[in-house]
């Protein structure tokens, strides 16, 4: 239930000891309450006036309020080292999916890793929270009480002594179960959550083949097995906490019967009995506490584990270029054997090329002949399997490297709009860029109209100006014609997702931007090829062919089938 990795994250085993005295305190507090209390009823019970047994009431309500401090400041103090820790945690996460790139979201899924940065670690944080307090409070708190109990009446500590330990196998029998349905139940929120994402990316595409409703059914049925697995995990977790206060009641009730018939006889005094009595509930309370939120612990263990399996994910961005690469003429890039093979056998394998200079490459193939693997690649997103690449004089097994990614520029089929300014928008690359620069580069990507209605201090993203698909595209245009130093340019079928017309319009505006770089295109729009220098044939993740567009079209019988596909899928 407690994953010991908690207790090596920074700042937890300082606050321990400040916790322990707190929940020393508060037994002390509690111990007080009880003393005071029974004083109070067994001197008005005697006879004695009010002004008597004032001073025990006051004492009470000294130690209530003592208690309420302690929580007040335990509170706090978790509150705050559990907000640092998580937002640590987020930030690290972040960093995580930012240097392995699209490689960590092809293998956890888009949808479960979303929701581990957002959902996941507010639930690390609750988890933190609440071992840190409860299970303290648990270790500490009886047994202070117990040792207070055998010196009011040796006889109801012993009662309570026995009935402890059983109360703890209960919850460990069925804290395992528990923990198994809670296991089912997060896997299926991970199915759900990737199901539901991969819904909302290819809604427009399904209601184009007429297979929107057909789909409907698919993601109910995802989200019938996480429903039905949370109420098998709320089954156990509520039958936990039932089991548990069940026992814990019936020990408290079995010491007040001992302790009645005790009192009858006369072989104890009022005063032992009654405090006794009220530290037998409390003797309890940090344990039925604990079982109260152990559901949400589990919840919280199993998004700290998953948390922790993307922390652990090995980290292939290396430093081993000295600074970020200016792309010339005279630079040189050289792919040997190079091949990356999924677990699924799919791939690119053994893709020998070599580009010098200032070039035009596109990438063509059909569906899965690896043109997106390449392209991740080239932009070091992945690590080869074999082979190596030569950038000018240096030899490496990786583009996954620092200062080449600070090399480079991309624009992706689908740009991303952060919720912001449009100054903020735009200036992703440069972010110190001038007014004048940022307005520059905009009127170069055909966004003028834009800045002049909304203005660079605009609001755009979410809760802002909502962009069309053409505008988001010129955004990250304007993103490219900014940067300066990045004059290595990889693009992602960057018009895939437009129509005729924008598409055609934003073309306009992309073929300036390739001048004096190195350019990488995937795609499979006709259109674009005549333009290019060299165009790469990948079928079934191997290089079929490689030369200009006019070469490949007169030599070349597998480029021309493609042309006559890919024209024909666009009819």
């Amino acid at each position: 239930m407690i994953d010991r990795t908690l207790f090596t994250l920074p700042g937890v085993r300082k606050i321990l000891p400040a916790l322990g005295g707190l929940a020393l305190l508060q037994a002390l507090c509690i111990l007080g309450q009880a003393l005071f209390l029974s004083q109070a009823i067994t001197g008005l019970w005697q006879g004695q006036e009010v002004r008597q047994v004032l001073p025990y009431i006051v004492g009470f309500f000294f130690s209530f309020f003592g208690r309420e401090l302690v929580n007040f400041l335990r509170q706090y103090m978790l509150d705050r080292v559990s907000y640092r820790l998580a937002a640590n945690m987020r930030n690290q996460v972040l960093a995580k999916a930012f240097n392995l790139g699209p490689a960590l979201s092809r293998e956890m899924g888009t949808g479960n890793l979303t929701s581990t940065v957002i959902s996941g670690i507010d639930e690390v944080e609750m988890y933190i929270k609440l071992v840190l307090s409860k299970v303290l409070n648990m270790m500490i708190v009886p047994v202070l009480l117990l040792v207070a109990i055998a010196f009011l009446d040796g006889q109801t500590a012993l009662v309570l002594a026995i009935a402890f330990p059983f109360a703890i196998i209960f919850m460990i029998l069925l804290g395992y179960a528990a923990q198994g349905q809670a296991n089912k139940q997060y896997k299926s929120f991970q199915v759900l959550s990737n199901h539901f994402l991969d819904s909302l990316r290819g809604i427009s595409t399904l209601k184009y083949f007429g297979l929107s409703k057909t789909y409907a059914q698919s993601i109910y049925q995802t989200s019938e097995r996480f429903r039905k697995a949370t109420m098998a995990t709320l089954r156990v977790a509520i039958l936990s906490t039932f089991a548990l206060d069940f026992f814990a009641t019936l020990s408290v009730a079995t010491v007040a019967l001992f302790l009645g018939l005790r009192l009858m006889e006369g072989s104890i005094l009022l005063f032992p009995a009654l405090a006794a009595l009220i530290l037998a509930p409390e003797y309890f309370l940090p344990l039925r506490d604990f079982a109260s939120d152990y559901h949400a612990t589990l919840n919280g263990k199993n998004a700290y584990a998953s948390v922790n399996e993307v922390l652990k994910a090995k980290d292939h961005l290396t430093k081993a270029l000295p600074e970020p690469i200016r792309w010339s003429e005279d630079s040189r890039l050289v792919l040997n054997n190079l091949s990356k093979v999924f677990e699924t056998g799919r791939g690119v394998r053994d893709i020998n090329i070599a580009i010098q200079g200032f070039k035009k490459v596109a990438i063509v193939g059909e569906s899965g002949s690896g043109k997106s693997t390449l392209l991740s690649l080239l932009s070091g997103f992945l690590k080869p399997s074999s082979g190596e690449i030569q950038l000018d004089t240096q030899v490496l097994d990786s583009l996954n490297d620092k200062n080449f990614r600070q090399s480079l520029q991309f624009i992706p089929q689908n740009t991303y709009i952060f919720a912001g300014s449009l100054r903020e928008n735009l200036a992703f690359y440069q972010p110190k860029a001038s007014d004048e620069e940022i307005v520059h580069a905009a009127e170069l990507a055909g966004l003028k109209d834009l800045v002049e209605e909304v203005g660079l201090e605009g609001s755009i993203g979410a809760g802002g100006r909502t962009l069309s698909g053409g505008q988001m595209q010129r955004v990250a245009l304007a993103r490219a014609f900014l940067s300066k130093n990045r004059n290595i340019l990889f693009l992602d079928e960057p018009t895939a997702h437009l129509d005729v017309e924008t598409e055609l319009e934003v073309k306009e505006s992309i073929l300036p931007l390739f001048e004096g770089k190195l350019v990488f295109l995937a795609t499979h729009r006709l259109h674009w090829l005549p333009q290019m220098d060299l165009v790469l044939v990948l079928n079934e993740g191997r290089l079929e062919a490689a030369g200009s567009h006019q070469e490949l079209l007169a030599s070349n019988t597998y480029y021309q089938e493609l042309l006559r596909e890919m024209r024909g899928k666009m009819i």
